[in-house]
């Protein structure tokens, strides 16, 4: 039932990352936390992104800036082993808040002017994609500093969201590498490989069907109800 479940989740993110281009680990997040626990399924989390992306990438490959892609990349990978010996270092409880911390950040950064003002020009790529690195491999949600530095920079949409993809698979490769990959029995990792795969097929079919507002307010309420339900684990496991 576990793998069910968990097949469903992969499914419905994947969809709703070739929808709107972002939330595959936003709307994973919740689910595959409290199927394989913080550490196992935030592991299975970006390996499951890496996918995502590497499937998302040849269809959007000339809409890919890869000079600003870059300018974003290079400091995650400086960033991303702090956000595994960070991982490393957390007992169970304090990994459950962290990802719920991070999950909730992640769904009102936007709402933060601020934020997108202070990270512009070559100085907000460094800062954005140093956060984006750490969080990455932390939790998976590398999405809102490299949302926040779109705003600010005034990225167009589509070029962004080709772009994100190619900064995601990487941080993604190097979030396999640091962490490991997931220790669940193989034809289970392989069967979520394909429902990810399925997803964003799928998904692509639906672009035509499927507005990305309308799945861009799946994707917040799936978000929300996840990040919260993993809050309340990690506060039980803090308390007893």
């Amino acid at each position: 039932m576990t793998l069910v479940f968990a097949l469903l989740a992969a499914f419905i993110a994947a969809v709703i990352q070739r929808i709107t281009g972002l939330g595959f680990v936003l709307v994973l997040v919740g689910p595959i936390v409290l199927l394989y626990g913080p550490l196992e399924g935030i592991t299975i989390g970006v390996l499951l992104a890496l996918i995502a992306s590497l499937a998302a990438i040849p269809l959007v490959w000339r809409q890919v800036e890869w000079k600003r892609a870059w300018w974003l990349i290079w400091p995650g990978l400086i960033a991303a082993p702090f956000g595994a010996m960070l991982v490393n270092a957390l007992p169970e409880a304090a990994l459950l808040l962290l990802i719920a911390a991070m999950a909730y950040f992640a769904l009102v950064a936007g709402w933060i002017p601020f934020l997108a003002a202070s990270l512009q020009g070559k100085t907000g790529a460094v800062v954005a994609g140093s956060a984006a690195g750490f969080m990455h491999v932390a939790s998976g949600l590398s999405g809102p500093p490299l949302a926040a530095y779109a705003v600010g920079n005034k990225w167009e949409q589509r070029n962004f969201a080709a772009s994100v993809q190619v900064i995601f698979a990487v941080f993604s490769v190097v979030s396999v590498l640091l962490r490991g990959l997931p220790t669940s029995p193989v034809g289970d990792v392989w069967s979520l490989i394909g429902a990810t795969v399925i997803g964003i097929i799928i998904g692509t079919l639906l672009t035509r069907f499927v507005s990305p507002r309308i799945a861009r307010l799946g994707m917040l309420s799936i978000a929300w109800v996840g990040a919260t339900v993993v809050l309340a684990r990690g506060i039980l496991a803090l308390v007893f």
